[in-house]
């Protein structure tokens, strides 16, 4: 996916990847069947479909200042020799930070929507035999209770590794919420329980207009059916009722959504075709 950038009142929005990786097409569309959801993306030779690792990074336009956000952090370079082979490792968001201008030093703030490998994988790296921040001056943030699920071996505990947050909890510099929260003026999180608990969307709101990275509530323009969830959701009936709540104000209120998920597009704004069906304008 090529660069691409556009201003939401005061901020301007980048999106950028990490790469492609591939997941199981039966997972990524749950019960949906095959024949309906290879309408929208092709599958391989082995059912998987391509999977786009998409941040977002929020800078306040020309002469304002301010703090420098990015949203996600990707798959990383860490991952263990087997998983990397079952998924791919393309590892291109600090490439692709730089082709943008920007340091790793340069981002004050990280937010994950959740704790899953392929959202907060370059949170960290690795030093000789030390963990250390990717992002040494920014302050992390995270659910609280997505921090505390990550270690209670529940059916997603493959998903999660503790070198992609833990030292960061331990060192002070990731900060664990309660519940819905402003992180600095004009972008907020909410809380949208279904594909974990306690996932968080980040709300950017500036100049009359907003705009929300949903993650893996909607993972891509391919799920917007109200029921087309994933099966990697841990409560898929919460995830319907999130999307609900989601679609009364994106949709009324013209909100730019953005896909963690989808490799070719990063955001678009929702609305109903002349069939009543929910569809994304890009």
């Amino acid at each position: 996916m090529n660069m691409h950038r556009l201003t939401l009142g005061d901020f301007e929005l980048t999106a950028l990847s990490d790469g492609i990786y591939h997941l199981d097409g039966g997972s990524f569309f749950g019960v949906v069947p095959k024949m309906l959801w290879s309408r929208k993306i092709q599958a391989d030779a082995s059912n998987r479909v391509p999977t786009g690792l998409n941040s977002v990074l929020i800078r306040r336009n020309e002469g304002r200042g301010d703090k420098t956000v990015l949203i996600e952090t990707g798959i990383g370079n860490k991952l263990p020799e087997k998983m990397a082979q079952l998924y791919g490792q393309p590892a291109q968001l600090l490439d692709n930070l730089n082709a943008a201008g920007v340091s790793p030093d340069d981002i004050d703030i990280v937010i994950n929507t959740h704790l899953h490998f392929d959202h907060c994988g370059w949170n960290t790296i690795r030093q000789g035999d030390k963990v250390v921040a990717t992002f040494p001056k920014a302050k992390y943030y995270v659910q609280e209770g997505e921090w505390r699920h990550a270690h209670e071996n529940q059916r997603d505990a493959v998903s999660y590794m503790t070198a992609n947050y833990d030292p960061l909890v331990e060192s002070g510099q990731m900060q664990l919420l309660h519940g819905d929260t402003e992180i600095v003026p004009g972008i907020s999180v909410q809380v949208f329980p279904g594909h974990t608990r306690d996932m968080q969307a980040v709300i950017i709101e500036s100049g009359g207009q907003t705009a929300c990275y949903i993650s893996d509530l909607i993972p891509t323009s391919a799920h917007l059916d109200l029921n087309w969830v994933m099966a990697f959701d841990l409560y898929p009936v919460e995830s319907i009722e999130s999307r609900k709540r989601y679609y009364s104000r994106a949709i009324p209120e013209r909100w730019l959504t953005m896909f963690t998920h989808d490799p070719n597009i990063p955001w678009g704004y929702l609305e109903k075709d002349e069939k009543g069906k929910i569809v994304a304008n890009v």
